[in-house]
């Protein structure tokens, strides 16, 4: 059975951007082609074991087992060596993907304390989206106890469309709470 975002999107989303961008070719419209999350884990060059809460974490909030990154070259002043484990990442693509993002917009932004909303400018200029999650227990998944160590993540959302205008039409037809341009130029 499709995810329910899948299924909004191929009966509710694709239409609304037919409409709006005036395309007939449903390949031609924007779609969501993955999700990368990271977590970098510094504190792991002192203690292996941060790095062991973090792919527990990220496995547990994301459903598939991520990949270990490594430094690729030796920095001293942060005692860090070429080859060293610092940190963990996730591609989630079709299903598990439409998944992620459904946990995303309805159980884990509204937990986020004092959020007012996404950045609408954090686009790359090639309508992929990036944010960042200051601590990883806003995942309801997630127990407190089990992890100590309080650790942030980047979420990347990469599209097919061509600029930002349209892929923020995406995101917000999925239901993205963007902040009002004007919050955003006030801060």
């Amino acid at each position: 059975m499709a995810p329910r975002l899948q299924e909004k999107y191929e009966n509710e989303i694709l239409p609304a951007l037919a409409e709006r961008l005036g395309r007939k070719n449903r390949l031609s419209l924007p779609r969501l082609e993955k999700i990368s999350v990271n977590m970098g884990v510094g504190s792991a060059i002192n203690d292996k074991k941060h790095l062991e809460y973090a792919i527990d974490a990220m496995t547990l909030v994301t459903g598939q087992k991520p990949i270990v990154t490594r430094s690729r070259k030796a920095i001293a002043g942060f005692r860090l060596r070429e080859e060293m484990s610092i940190g963990c990442k996730v591609t989630l693509r079709r299903q598990r993907m439409y998944e992620f993002l459904d946990r995303l917009i309805a159980l884990v932004l509204p937990r986020v304390r004092d959020f007012r909303g996404l950045n609408p400018k954090a686009f790359d200029g090639n309508g992929n989206y990036s944010m960042g999650l200051t601590e990883q227990l806003v995942f309801p998944e997630l127990n407190p106890d089990k992890y100590p160590l309080i650790q942030g993540m980047n979420i990347t959302l990469c599209t097919t469309a061509d600029n930002n205008d349209e892929a923020r039409e995406l995101l917000r037809e999925f239901g993205f709470p963007f902040q009002r341009e004007s919050d955003v130029e006030a801060a």
